[in-house]
C-alpha cells in the first residue's frame, strides 16, 4: 500500500511540475494539439484535400495552412525578436503540407519555450485592441482548437473516422 502511494505521489508531483506556470502548461498542450492534428491530417485521404463542405468555407488543405500560417504569425511577431520569413509558400502535396504542420507547431513551441514569465504581462498592440502576451499565448491554441473543430466536420463529412480526441 505504502508503495503505491509513493508512486501516486512521485506521479502527481510530477505532473504538477510539468504544468506549474503558463508556458509549461501551454507546451504540454501544444504538443498534444499538434499530435491530434497532425492525426487529422493524415487520416484525410489526399484526394479530399480540396474537400470544402460549401463554396464559402476553405478547403479542408486551405484550414490546414490557414492554421499554420497564424501560428507563424502570432509566434513571430509577439514572441520573437528574430522575425523569421513566413512568407506563404505553396504547399501542394499531403505529405508537404504534414511536415510544414508539424514544423510550424515545433517552431512555435521553441519560440515560446524562450518566453519569461514576466515576459507574458507584457501588453501589445494586436489588430483586436491591447493585448497582453499571455492573451495571445491562449489565442494560438485556442485559434488551432478553433479550426480543428471544424476540420473534424469534414472528416465525417467524407466517412473519415476523425482519431480519438484527446483535450489535455
Amino acid at each position: 500500500m505504502q508503495k503505491h502511494l509513493l508512486l501516486i505521489i512521485i506521479f502527481v508531483s510530477t505532473f504538477a511540475k510539468a504544468q506549474d506556470t503558463p508556458i509549461s502548461a501551454f507546451l504540454e498542450k501544444w504538443e498534444n494539439s499538434k499530435n491530434y492534428l497532425i492525426e487529422m491530417a493524415e487520416a484525410m485521404p489526399e484526394d479530399k484535400y480540396d474537400f470544402k463542405p460549401t463554396d464559402r468555407q476553405k478547403s479542408f488543405k486551405e484550414q490546414l495552412l490557414h492554421i499554420k500560417g497564424n501560428m507563424d504569425w502570432l509566434s513571430t511577431t509577439y514572441f520573437s525578436e528574430d522575425k523569421k520569413d513566413v512568407s506563404k509558400k505553396t504547399y501542394t502535396t499531403k505529405a508537404e503540407i504534414i511536415l510544414a504542420l508539424k514544423e510550424a507547431f515545433n517552431n512555435t513551441a521553441n519560440i515560446i519555450k524562450n518566453t519569461s514569465a514576466d515576459e507574458l504581462k507584457k501588453v501589445v498592440e494586436f489588430f483586436a485592441g491591447p493585448k497582453t502576451k499571455l492573451q495571445i499565448l491562449n489565442l494560438l491554441q485556442d485559434h488551432v482548437t478553433h479550426h480543428r473543430g471544424q476540420i473534424i466536420v469534414y472528416l465525417n463529412l467524407n466517412e473519415v473516422k476523425p482519431p480519438k480526441y484527446r483535450g489535455w
